[in-house]
């Protein structure tokens, strides 16, 4: 059995520990409000770019032009693994990092080259880690990300798109459902995607829309926010869901805390009452000695 002393340095040091856990589960709870906020404005504004887009393409003849829809042979895959740049959130970036390695392994089954896209440190040092080779990686923004970020990533893709680096984009990240449950979501979103009466050029049963400016010409900006929203939106629930597992994971550390200090109290009485018991042993014993 450890020595009483030993006992009491283990029961402070865990005291510590749990000063900070708590502390970062106030942090990470402060956080996830502000960034709940956020998303929960921003879903409905991209669902309306969706369906703006959908309601678009489907009504117009103007589509063969546009880079961003252009669908070809898929040779290579491009996938963006979204992460955090920092650790202490439970399952958070394992559990996004293995739907990403699971989707490079259903494409290279299918005879595809992967190339790797990664927003946020733990990603992209796990995937540096497993020997994948980065072609971009954005970092330092994953705990609030703006809207200039989803511009700069987006622009990034756009341009390594038009250029053939890949012949479709797989966005991978965790969808914020509520701060204890996080779901792990991988959508296509290069080439963009349109309803099935747009991709075959069919138009809508309602008539051919008239633009202003021309079709091609509004399309192209449109199709460009259409893709910095969708990435905007994914870098929010990344963050969201980050800080709720972050919250729930550092939850679970103190409880465990509070637990262990209870078990070590106990050892603590215990060792003292045998020490207490050892020292009466020897005071009786000593007694009989000198009687």
């Amino acid at each position: 059995m450890a020595s009483l002393q030993d006992i009491r340095r283990r029961i402070h040091s865990v005291k510590n520990t749990s000063k900070i856990t708590k502390a970062m589960e106030l942090v990470a709870g402060a956080k996830l409000r502000r960034a709940q906020v956020r998303i929960e404005a921003l879903r409905p504004f991209a669902s309306g770019m969706h369906e703006l887009i959908s309601e678009t393409a489907s009504r117009t003849g103007a589509l063969s032009g546009q880079p961003l829809l252009e669908r070809r042979e898929i040779a290579k895959t491009g996938i963006l693994l979204m992460s955090g740049d920092r650790g202490l959130a439970g399952a958070f970036n394992a559990s996004v990092l293995r739907r990403a390695l699971d989707e490079a392994a259903a494409e290279r089954a299918q005879g595809r080259e992967i190339v790797w896209y990664a927003a946020g440190r733990k990603g992209a040092g796990s995937l540096r880690f497993r020997g994948a080779a980065l072609r971009e990686v954005w970092t330092g923004f994953t705990d609030r990300p703006v809207y200039q970020d989803a511009e700069q990533i987006a622009n990034t893709l756009i341009e390594q798109y038009g250029e053939g680096v890949f012949d479709r984009l797989i966005l991978v990240f965790n969808h914020f459902d509520s701060p204890l449950v996080q779901t792990v979501y991988s959508d296509e979103v290069l080439p963009i995607p349109l309803p099935a009466t747009a991709a075959e050029g069919q138009a809508a049963a309602s008539g051919e829309l008239l633009f202003e400016p021309e079709a091609e010409v509004m399309l192209g900006p449109l199709l460009t926010t259409a893709l910095e929203t969708e990435i905007f939106r994914a870098l929010l629930e990344s963050t969201a869901s980050e800080h709720g597992a972050r919250m729930t994971a550092m939850r679970s550390a103190s409880d465990n805390a509070k637990d262990l200090i209870d078990r070590l109290t106990l050892d603590m009485n215990r060792a003292r009452q045998a020490e207490i018991t050892q020292q009466l042993l020897e005071v009786v014993a000593g007694a009989d000695a000198i009687s």
